[in-house]
């Protein structure tokens, strides 16, 4: 590791103990599977896209196949099922309390950046933030199907979620900051979020894989529930981590900006 990615990693970490990123990880995975996970349990399974619904979804996340990918499956109901049980006023519920999840994301940006509280008339923000993420998702999942089993499908499948991903952190972070930060200045931790997620969807396949088969055998399905709920605590991790690691980026580099002006 060189001097300056040793500084960068040093500000990081002190950083992250300053806005809590343990707890604030945490918390974003007890809140995915509480209220967004259910919501995309209605969408996957209303979506046109062939498949087991959100089961796919959640298994081409971790990375997973085979076996690992059938316990996953085996957590949620069909599709047919979930649409004959849904209803307009459980689907609004679902999209009430996902817009929970934003207003923590909002708040860990906020700290993350030293800023105030945002307005409460900026709701209106924390609505499309979800809206935004949910459309990510539904791209991702879409890319698989173009070109399926052709050389193509991988690079689209890549572009889809790297590009992609890059330019939901990066406009995410600008959506529930307001104005209150640059456009320029949100680019490096909206790279660093989706460097982090690469990263966590390897570890997941090296991993995760092999647990979530282990861990049906031991404990049947909560096992899978465990891994499932760890990964989405990676993803925390992610989200928070790749923003406190741009913002850390950007605080190295003012120093000898100030430096050179005296």
């Amino acid at each position: 590791m060189t001097g300056y990615a040793r500084r960068v990693a040093v500000v990081a970490w002190r950083r992250g103990r300053e806005v809590e990123l343990l707890h604030r990880a945490m918390a974003f995975a007890a809140l995915c599977f509480v209220t967004l996970v259910p919501l995309l349990v209605v969408i996957a399974a209303a979506s046109p896209t062939r498949g087991s619904g959100i089961a796919d979804w959640i298994a081409d996340g971790l990375g997973l196949s085979g076996r690992s990918s059938a316990a996953v499956g085996q957590l949620f109901a069909s599709r047919r099922e979930v649409l004959s049980t849904t209803t307009g006023l459980s689907l609004a519920a679902l999209a009430l309390f996902g817009v929970s999840l934003m207003t923590a994301v909002q708040n860990a940006y906020e700290r993350i950046w030293q800023l105030p509280p945002g307005a409460w008339l900026s709701a209106w923000r924390q609505v499309a933030a979800l809206v935004g993420l949910i459309g990510y998702i539904l791209v991702a999942a879409w890319s698989r199907v173009p070109g399926e089993h052709t050389a193509a499908q991988p690079a689209l499948q890549v572009v889809a979620t790297v590009c992609g991903g890059v330019l939901l952190f990066w406009w995410l972070q600008r959506l529930l900051l307001g104005t209150r930060v640059a456009w320029r200045r949100l680019l490096p931790g909206a790279g660093a979020t989706v460097v982090a997620l690469v990263g966590l969807r390897a570890f997941s396949r090296l991993v995760f894989a092999p647990l979530i088969v282990s861990n049906v055998v031991a404990y049947g399905p909560v096992g899978t529930v465990l891994v499932v709920q760890s990964w989405l605590i990676g993803v925390g991790f992610s989200v928070y981590g790749g923003a406190i690691a741009g913002r850390a980026l950007l605080s190295l580099r003012a120093v000898p900006r100030r430096r050179g002006i005296r």
